[in-house]
């Protein structure tokens, strides 16, 4: 009699999980391989990235989430287990380069300055969302949007995101989904040659 093979176990789902500053800190190497790979940028970027970074966990209301890949039973080790996905972000102020930034694209594209100061004087600035190219596909990136928004006090979020052609990339198909909308296009920031794009939306989502 021919023995009969189990059936398959599936892989568990990733799982999200909001992280606090000493296991982002701790996981760090982590977290910025998931960035260099999904940008595309070459191998050492990493290194210059992760001061800044670091430096970001101690500005007020910074808050992050990121996923991983369970064992086999579904349970998740934030010290070991495989980063997948992170996404993180704070509360915008004015002393802040990227909030300069935005204030001189939204002047240079005639923003009336009363509008401007209202947008900019209350939002969350959501610093980075990415998903390693392995695990795209998977919603990963709607997940990490939603749970880092859910509760943020602030009135709006705003980020930035490269320009692509046709708006033609999981990014920007994401942040169309929820219901972000043009405030500076094409701008380039100080120290990047390449041209983005902000965008933003009322919170909650």
């Amino acid at each position: 009699m021919t023995a009969v093979k189990p059936a398959h176990k599936s892989a568990p789902a990733p799982v999200v999980v909001d992280l606090s500053v000493t296991e982002l800190r701790y996981r760090l190497p982590d977290a910025l391989s998931v960035y260099v790979a999904a940008m595309g940028y070459p191998h050492g970027t990493e290194n210059h990235r992760a001061p800044m970074w670091t430096e970001h966990t101690t500005r007020p209301g910074w808050q992050a989430v990121a996923a991983f890949r369970p064992d086999d039973d579904g349970h998740v080790d934030l010290r070991t287990s495989p980063l997948l996905a992170i996404a993180y972000g704070y509360s915008g102020a004015a002393h802040q380069w990227w909030h300069q930034q935005v204030h001189t694209g939204m002047r240079r594209n005639a923003w009336p300055e009363h509008t401007t100061r209202q947008l900019l004087s209350d939002y969350f600035e959501l610093t980075e969302l990415h998903v390693h190219p392995a695990a795209q596909g998977q919603g990963l990136g709607g997940l990490l949007l939603t749970r880092l928004l859910r509760d943020r006090p602030e009135a709006a979020v705003l980020l930035s995101t490269p320009e692509v052609p046709g708006e033609d990339n999981r990014a920007w198909r994401l942040y169309r989904r929820e219901g972000f909308l043009d405030v500076v296009r094409d701008f380039v920031f100080a120290g990047d040659n390449r041209p983005f794009a902000v965008l933003g939306r009322r919170l909650p989502l």
